[in-house]
């Protein structure tokens, strides 16, 4: 078995690049999330919300793919804009296609199969120890999702970007 936390060190420490990526690979948002506006409760604590991450239906994965890591964005703020600046979430999965359920922002404790990769980068009261739900204070900030097939070894077979909406 591998480790998600240690195969993404590896990958920042080594710097391997140059990944190639399959066109297949597609991503639909499932319910509550609709990819324009943040769905209402989904926004973080401090704008009276208990987000979770929007879950997803990834299909057409790559052969070889043994986890997703999906880095969750806040394109209007240039800190938190790209890498997982809301955190980063890697998901164990098996076969060609994988439902990746919504799991809980704001904590690193997640189920059996699923790990917190990189918390978010926010600090002060916005500081999470894992995803930050959005928490832009509703003033229209766009929320993406870049979602990685990965192989064992932390090579990207396939990339996709979500549109999660705006809050």
């Amino acid at each position: 078995m591998f480790s998600i936390r240690r195969t993404f060190a590896l990958i920042l420490a080594l710097g391997i690049a140059a990944p190639v990526y399959a066109a297949d690979m597609s991503v639909k948002l499932l319910a509550p999330w609709d990819g324009k506006k943040v769905p209402k409760g989904q926004e973080c604590v401090l704008d009276g919300g208990n987000g979770r991450t929007p879950p997803m239906q990834v299909s057409n994965l790559p052969s070889g793919t043994v986890w997703v890591l999906v880095q969750y964005n806040d394109k209007s703020y240039p800190p938190l804009s790209n890498n997982g600046g809301h955190g980063s979430i890697g998901y164990n999965i098996k076969g060609s296609s994988a439902k990746l359920p919504a799991v809980p922002g704001m904590t690193k404790n997640l189920p059996t199969g699923i790990s917190v990769v990189a918390k978010a980068r926010s600090t002060g009261s916005y500081a999470s120890p894992g995803y930050l739900p959005p928490c832009s204070g509703g003033r229209g900030n766009r929320y993406t999702a870049d979602v990685k097939a990965m192989t064992a070894t932390g090579k990207v077979l396939a990339k996709v970007k979500v549109e999660l909406g705006r809050y």
